[in-house]
């Protein structure tokens, strides 16, 4: 028999304070199956950054590739906060850092599979550390599933311990950096995660998470994605993403 955790809004809430709204603009899209997740840390802030933006843009249109974005507060203090950045995302690479030992922590930063980090400019090395990690299936199943007021996510069975995280996706934005080192750019981003919300513990039984959307969502979300991974920020076991992440 399945577990089957509710949060309520107020729950919903209180995991990401500030949260605002509700509801997604027009019809959500199918998302084809992911074999591979890519994660790039990023800075408006930073001016080697760019090269890794475009990358992750196009990556983003590869088969299978499921390329987000986490925006890093740590350079604000260079003269222009990052509109996108949160210190949740910030934390998140350093808890990466740490899992993997080497307190490698830079941008850009990308990280396939929540296992293997490199510098997220470096298109040959990306490439091929891609097409050694896609999964043909991923030890966990899980999915998203939209209820009208609610976001149902589903996880399978499997071993061990795992986190599962729900991130709010901005498919794209374009930013015009005021000031600091890339002062008079405009710079775009892909798949930006606006949100990071620790939805449960999964201990290896099949279990079923409901979401209120207008807990969950951000006011500019376009999509949402489910990720479960081993401990905290290990390994990635399962994902599922829902809405617009892709165009």
């Amino acid at each position: 028999m399945s577990d089957v955790l509710s949060i309520s809004r107020r729950q919903c809430l209180a995991l990401g304070a500030g949260a605002s709204i509700v509801c997604l603009a027009g019809r959500a899209e199918a998302v084809e199956p992911i074999d591979v997740v890519v994660e790039l840390f990023s800075s408006q802030g930073c001016n080697s950054c760019p090269p890794g933006d475009r990358l992750l843009a196009e990556l983003r249109d590869k088969p299978g590739v499921l390329a987000l974005t986490f925006h890093v507060d740590y350079w604000d203090y260079l003269g222009w906060k990052d509109t996108l950045a949160g210190p949740d995302f910030s934390q998140r690479q350093y808890d990466y850092a740490k899992a993997r030992g080497d307190m490698d922590v830079y941008t850009p930063q990308m990280i396939v599979n929540g296992s293997k980090q490199m510098v997220g400019s470096q298109r040959s090395e990306v490439f091929a550390v891609l097409d050694q990690s896609r999964e043909k299936t991923w030890p966990v199943p899980v999915s998203i599933n939209d209820r009208g007021r609610e976001l149902v996510i589903d996880v399978g069975a499997g071993q061990g311990e795992a986190t599962l995280w729900v991130m709010p996706i901005l498919d794209h934005v374009s930013v015009k950096i005021e000031k600091g080192e890339m002062a008079g750019r405009e710079v775009s981003y892909t798949n930006v995660v606006r949100k990071l919300v620790p939805a449960a513990m999964w201990k290896g039984a099949p279990a079923s998470v409901s979401l209120p959307k207008d807990g969950l969502l951000t006011h500019d979300a376009t999509g949402c994605v489910a990720l479960l991974q081993s401990g905290k920020v290990g390994p990635v076991l399962g994902v599922s993403a829902w809405g617009r992440l892709t165009s």
